[in-house]
């Protein structure tokens, strides 16, 4: 089954950076898309950037363009979050999900429900 393990968050002061892979196993061979999501205390969860394992396309939530960067490593079937010029405003659990449905890293929208699969999070705090 597929599994999603997330790591590296911890804290960080303004203006700093911080990067956090996702390993990924169980995926069957073949194309999928894996995104980053967040969720601070009492706000809903939003969508931070995917990426399409096969054609490499990357979209971006508008709070995070150009701050954020998102990378794959494919030997290691991980999946990085590159984040830099960190606000508090970033503080939040940070997921990582994966879906087979390669069409879902198309949609800007971030759509939480076309992710089956979630790992158990990373917390980031910036103050």
């Amino acid at each position: 089954h597929v599994q999603l393990v997330e790591s590296g968050g911890g804290s960080v002061q303004t203006g700093g950076s911080l990067r956090v892979p996702c390993a990924a196993s169980g995926h069957p061979d073949g194309t999928y898309c894996v995104g980053w999501f967040r969720q601070a205390p009492g706000k809903a969860r939003e969508g931070v950037a995917v990426i399409s394992t096969a054609s490499g396309k990357k979209i971006y939530a508008e709070s995070v363009k150009g701050r954020f960067a998102i990378s794959q490593d494919s030997a290691r079937n991980t999946v990085h979050l590159q984040m830099s010029s960190l606000h508090p405003e970033d503080t939040a659990m940070y997921y990582c999900a994966s879906t087979r449905a390669a069409v879902v890293c198309y949609n800007p929208h971030f759509v939480t429900e076309k992710f089956p699969f979630w790992g158990q999070g990373t917390q980031v705090t910036v103050s």
